[in-house]
């Protein structure tokens, strides 16, 4: 097995120039020789030869992705459109005349709804046609200006695929020269949520089997509907990279094409929802109460009993109305198993389990008042148990299954010496079978035959074997098999002989344990979904311990149904021994949950991640996850949707350090941009135009161009493609909650 030592990584450059770009060249090659007139004996030699590249078509297998997905609906109104090719350096594979090597000859554009003649409902439609079809203008609109001296023969009745565009839009979506350069690169490699190179491999050569190119649209699809996406070839219309805009509707090549529906729903993001969700609409400066509690009413105790109510309260208690086995009515304390502070231990001088409901009251001699959260525990366990008749069928079974045993165990001799494996083996029926089973095949069956042998002369002599008789059966007094059954040894072989028997009960009882069957009104008796004044009002997010007395209240009920003396209460002792548990708990209620129901949620105790050991939708719009272990923070992260660009929920870029002697280079910095939530709409070309080039980027040119401001921002003086590409990738938003101290 080998590892891989170098980390997964992506890796972003500026572009990937091939030396000769696609086109027709010729080598002449002339000879001189001094003082001789070789013109005419040495005439030059001329070799013409083609850089055959990408030009009008690509093949299926050159794209990677598309991104929106092709035929998707989704909320994209605020990533830009991009394609991931198989050719690293297909946007600068062909040279545009009187352009800079690093202008890309391709263009991502995209189109919404009524904007083209040819596809109104922006499907993503083309219309084939031959090239030489195309350059002679046979089809509606002006053709690309592509010099026919540069088309090999063989291209002439190539069919490609072509979109019709109005002049005045092409011109406001078109990227200028410079903005064209920006909006592609190569990258490299990585998973698709990576964004930065791990420190030490920042100057590794690029791997050439993971370099893909990447060409990204200029435009947001800021309006619900359908949108047409078009790599397009910007061959004949260099010119109009400068600004201008052509006379009529203008003929364009599309390299590829695809559609996506932008459909939006909600007038709140991702991001302003978690951040509400942290604020809880509170003023600023106010920290909502994240445990699990009702808001005590503000003020000083003036008694002491109101001292005490007031500390029930805060700990997540309710007062109930509460009926006596006697009929005496009263009021009593109520809490579910989730806990604003840990719960006070149990007494020691406690029996080891409940066995009633009133065995588990707690009387408040001071004020005359029960707490009753451990009796109705033990009564909804009770109850829980009874309503399943599988569960009792098997709870029994277990317990008939292992009377038995225990008596057996009881009526043979000394066990004590026996180890757990020994002892389980003699409890196990079917010994004697197994005995004979054992010496027929022990030593190739020349145990048996020996035995056999020495049998026959035994009996001609006279011998034979005197058996003890019996003085009767052996009587075991039901305290001592409830002794024995609270050795360790015994408990051991027990649970090792009724494994069968034992499993549907543990089972059942360790997903009572994880609170699987219990009504929600009994984990929080304060919630009401119309309160915002509750323990978990709308839009919150709470902390909780779990009170292991609550669930060994439950456990013990459960256990009540069917015991008949005191073994089976030993027996129950030995049912008890879960496997799982939980220590805390937090709960989302959130519109999130409905809304985007791919939300990554973790739990982190010390900065290290917690494994949920369960996690249950409550309703619409709640949730809930157990931990094993009490959790200090929880994190809710938007939905990965691998490697894309655009802005956050929030309207804002995660700016990204560039400066290796700042840190390690991609690390997000502590600002976005910009800093004002909402606020990107100044970077567009033209923000107050609904109907043409509106959510079009002003990259580098316009009334207040982006890569400056994102340039100053980073604290470089200017942003290359691969820099302009990192600090334009899409972070999921993540919101993180840290439990108060209690």
């Amino acid at each position: 097995m080998t590892e891989n030592t170098v980390p997964t990584r992506t890796r972003f450059f500026d572009h990937r120039i091939p030396s000769l770009s696609g086109g027709k060249y010729r080598i002449t090659v002339t000879q001189d020789i001094e003082e001789i007139d070789t013109a005419r004996d040495l005439p030059p030699a001329v070799q013409p030869f083609d850089v055959r590249t990408e030009r009008f078509v690509l093949g299926e297998d050159d794209v990677r992705a598309c991104y929106p997905v092709p035929d998707t609906v989704g909320d994209y109104k605020h990533l830009l459109a991009h394609i991931t090719t198989e050719l690293p350096a297909l946007a600068w594979s062909r040279r545009l005349p009187g352009r800079e090597r690093a202008t890309p000859w391709t263009a991502l554009l995209v189109f919404r709804e009524d904007e083209l003649p040819e596809d109104p409902e922006a499907l993503g439609l083309v219309e084939p046609c031959t090239v030489r079809a195309l350059l002679d203008g046979e089809l509606d609109g002006v053709p690309p200006g592509i010099a026919p001296g540069t088309i090999f023969d063989d291209e002439w009745d190539l069919v490609c695929d072509t979109v019709r565009v109005p002049g005045d839009l092409f011109a406001a979506m078109l990227p200028r020269a410079e903005e064209a350069a920006l909006l592609a690169h190569v990258r490299e490699g990585g998973p698709p949520d990576a964004t930065h190179v791990p420190s030490g491999y920042e100057d590794d050569p690029p791997r050439e089997d993971e370099l893909t190119s990447v060409m990204v649209a200029n435009r947001f699809p800021a309006t619900n509907g359908t949108h047409a996406v078009h790599l397009v070839s910007l061959e004949g219309w260099e010119h109009l990279l400068d600004g201008g805009a052509p006379e009529g509707e203008v003929r364009l090549v599309s390299l590829w094409s695809w559609s996506f529906t932008a459909k939006s729903d909600r007038t709140k993001g991702f991001g302003d929802v978690v951040q509400n969700l942290a604020t809880e609409g509170l003023p600023e400066g106010e920290q909502p109460d994240l445990l699990l509690r009702s808001r005590v009413p503000e003020g000083s105790p003036s008694t002491e009993a109101e001292r005490t109510a007031r500390e029930y309260l805060a700990n997540g208690y309710t007062p109930l109305a509460q009926r006596m086995e006697s009929g005496e009515a009263g009021y009593a304390f109520y809490r579910g198993p989730l806990t604003a502070a840990p719960a006070r231990p149990l007494p020691d001088d406690l029996p080891p389990r409940f066995d009633s409901g009133n065995s588990a009251l707690i009387y408040l001699a001071e004020y005359g008042i029960f707490d009753a959260t451990y009796a109705a525990a033990f009564t909804l366990g009770r109850t829980l148990a009874l309503a399943d008749a599988e569960f009792r069928r098997h709870l029994l079974a277990y317990r008939s299954a292992a009377r038995s045993a225990t008596r057996r165990l009881a009526a043979l001799p000394d066990t004590g010496n026996l180890s757990v494996s020994n002892t389980a083996s003699l409890l196990r029926t079917g010994g004697a079978r197994r005995s004979f089973d054992r010496l027929l095949t022990a030593d190739g069956g020349r145990e048996m035959t020996a035995a056999l042998t020495g049998a026959g002369p035994a009996l001609l002599a006279g011998r034979r074997r005197v058996r003890t008789r019996s003085t009767g059966p052996v009587r075991v007094r039901t305290a001592d098999l409830k002794t024995m059954v609270a050795g360790g040894r015994t408990r051991a072989a027990l649970a090792s002989v009724l494994s069968e028997e034992l499993e549907p009960v543990t089972a059942w009882l360790d997903r009572l344990r994880l609170l699987e069957q219990v009504p929600f009104d009994h984990l929080v008796p304060t919630f009401d979904e119309r309160d915002d004044e509750g323990a978990l009002p709308p839009e919150s997010v709470r902390f909780a311990y779990v009170d292991p007395g609550w669930i060994r209240a439950a456990v013990d009920g459960a256990l009540s149904v069917g015991v008949g003396h005191v073994l089976d209460s030993a027996l129950n002792e030995l049912a008890a021994e879960g496997t799982v548990s939980a220590a805390s708990a937090v709960l989302v209620r959130s519109e999130v949950v409905p809304n985007w129901p791919d939300t990554l949620y973790t739990a982190h105790r010390e900065g290290e991640e917690v494994a949920e050991v369960r996690r249950a939708r409550v309703g619409e719009d709640l949730l809930l996850f157990l931990y094993p272990e009490v959790v200090d923070a929880f994190a809710i992260t938007e939905p990965p949707q691998g490697l894309h660009f655009g802005l956050d929920s929030l309207g804002q870029l995660t700016a990204r350090n560039l400066d290796p002697e700042r840190g390690e280079v991609g690390a997000e910095l502590d600002d976005p941009f910009p800093r004002e939530t909402h606020a990107f709409d100044r970077f567009l070309r033209n923000p107050t135009d609904a109907a043409l080039g509106a959510d079009v980027i002003a990259v580098t040119e316009g009334p207040d161009p982006l890569v400056p401001a994102l340039a100053e921002a980073v604290g470089v003086d200017d942003l290359t493609p691969a820099r302009f590409a990192l600090q334009m990738v899409d972070t999921p938003e993540s919101q993180r909650f840290v439990r108060p101290r209690t």
